[in-house]
């Protein structure tokens, strides 16, 4: 399998359905962890932590990456913020946990459906990247 890095440099926005509107619709499987009628949460197949879920919004309404981000997506952006902090209790990461947005090519984004990184469950180092 490619690198994250080199999947991301290969990968393009489109219309088209991406992996993850494949896992919502059921169509690849998933370790979903929570869902709701706006938000499924789900664990990472590559995890770089012991605790390692992406959290992604239902309907992509145009919200491919943070950079592509208006107005009208004010209340999914808090509503996936405040589930990665819902579910990071259910988790056990009290101690703490941290959340990555990639955004573009040199952000290291290789899915164009926003979703948010929830990782934790080990000491985090600084500077990341």
């Amino acid at each position: 399998m490619a690198s994250e890095k080199e999947a991301a440099l290969a990968a393009t926005p489109s219309d088209s359905p991406t992996i993850f509107d494949k896992i919502i619709s059921k169509e690849i499987p998933s370790t979903v962890v929570y869902e709701d009628d706006k938000v499924l949460a789900f664990r990472d197949i590559t995890p770089q932590g012991p605790v390692h879920i992406l959290l992604i919004p239902k309907v992509r309404d145009g919200l491919t990456g943070l950079s592509k981000a208006e107005e009208r997506h004010i209340d999914i952006l808090g509503r996936l913020l405040y589930t990665a902090k819902l579910v990071a209790k259910q988790e056990g990461l009290e101690e703490g946990f941290r959340i990555v947005i990639n955004d573009g090519p040199q952000g290291c984004q290789s899915v164009y459906h926003i979703h948010v990184h929830l990782i934790g469950g080990r000491q985090m180092n600084w500077p990341p990247g």
